[in-house]
């Protein structure tokens, strides 16, 4: 079931982007909407406005407008990922069942490598001579994923805790309050 929802998130990332290249609009407008189908992700209307984090609409998005700048960006991804999941892999006291499920305990590696991936797209992108909109765009990106790890439930983070300087900050990188 988890995976189901990753590929209908990346179909709803990727295809702004090539419905737009097929119909002959300009590069501002497919990424804008690009944008548009991220941030309504982030802030559904369907859900009172809090909706998802939209880190796999971001990516498939990004991938869609500029392969090489998202691959670039996947390295600290993989191996926020891997530092995750491989422990888990190679832990014969459990059954290969329970290595293979999706999901597991939250980890710090794996939102780290998230946020340094989306912070490295725009540099990328300039990096690789990327048309100016891309980059914007990827920096606007950038800046949606990070006020949306800030605001999701940060209301009810800010109730139990005074600490505000350690919410904020564990929100940024680890995308939660703290733990």
């Amino acid at each position: 079931m988890g995976l189901a929802g990753i590929l209908v998130d990346f179909a709803k990332g990727v295809t702004p982007v090539l419905i737009g290249t097929s119909l002959g609009f300009s590069l501002p407008v497919i990424t804008a909407a690009g944008l548009a189908v991220v941030s309504g992700q982030m802030w559904s209307i369907f859900s009172g406005f809090d909706g998802e984090k939209g880190n796999s609409i971001g990516l498939a998005m990004a991938g869609a407008l500029a392969p090489t700048s998202m691959f670039i960006a996947l390295v600290p991804v993989t191996i926020g990922a891997a530092i995750r999941t491989l422990p888990r892999l190679l832990d014969t006291q459990q059954s290969l069942n329970e290595r293979l499920k999706l999901g597991g305990p939250p980890s710090r590696s794996l939102p780290l490598g998230m946020a340094i991936g989306f912070l490295l797209l725009p540099f990328a992108s300039w990096w690789l001579k990327e048309p100016l909109v891309i980059t914007s765009g990827y920096i606007a990106l950038f800046i949606l994923i990070m006020v949306r790890r800030l605001t999701a439930g940060l209301r009810g983070n800010l109730m139990a805790s005074s600490d505000m300087g350690r919410i904020l900050l564990n929100r940024l990188l680890y995308d939660r309050s703290g733990y």
